[in-house]
């Protein structure tokens, strides 16, 4: 496609999900889920390519990206932090947690580090109220936390 941005390498990945799926715009659900893989998120460039390849609107594509939670259109950290602010975690702390990993990492929640390690993002629950406060940082969730684990979490992910 000569009007993208997307590296070629992404650009095959990302056709090859489409064909995949028989170019069926009845799975676009199932087409962004893999190709939100390929780079972590679903940029612009990458929602048109998907548009144009289903033959389908760039705003339906748009509008399923926005409207479900786990798309995202920014790119996260290699490590991304997600913490639970769901009613127990946020009983037993999780605020305070959210304070400390913004304090150390310097950034707010939808942000990444400038060394594009870390972002900070809540979540609503992780169904591990058993453990709150909970944060999951990639798959890993880390439970009965409190703000002094903070730093050394980060540092052992460093």
């Amino acid at each position: 496609m000569p009007d993208t941005k997307l590296p070629c390498d992404v650009a095959e990945k990302v056709n090859a999900i489409c064909q995949a799926y028989g170019d069926n715009p009845g799975e676009l659900i199932n087409i962004l889920h893999e190709a939100q893989h390929v780079m972590g998120y679903l940029p612009e460039e990458m929602q048109r390519m998907i548009a144009r390849r289903l033959g389908i609107p760039v705003s339906k594509v748009y509008g399923v990206v926005t409207f479900y939670a786990f798309f995202t259109m920014t790119a996260k950290g290699k490590y991304p932090i997600s913490v639970c602010m769901g009613t127990a975690c946020y009983v037993r702390g999780s605020e305070k947690l959210l304070e400390e990993f913004k304090r150390v990492l310097g950034i707010d929640v939808g942000e990444t580090t400038p060394d594009g390690k870390f972002s900070l993002d809540c979540l609503r629950c992780v169904g591990a109220c058993g453990l709150a406060p909970v944060v999951m940082i990639g798959d890993k969730v880390y439970g009965r936390l409190q703000p002094v684990d903070v730093k050394r979490i980060l540092e052992e992910l460093d």
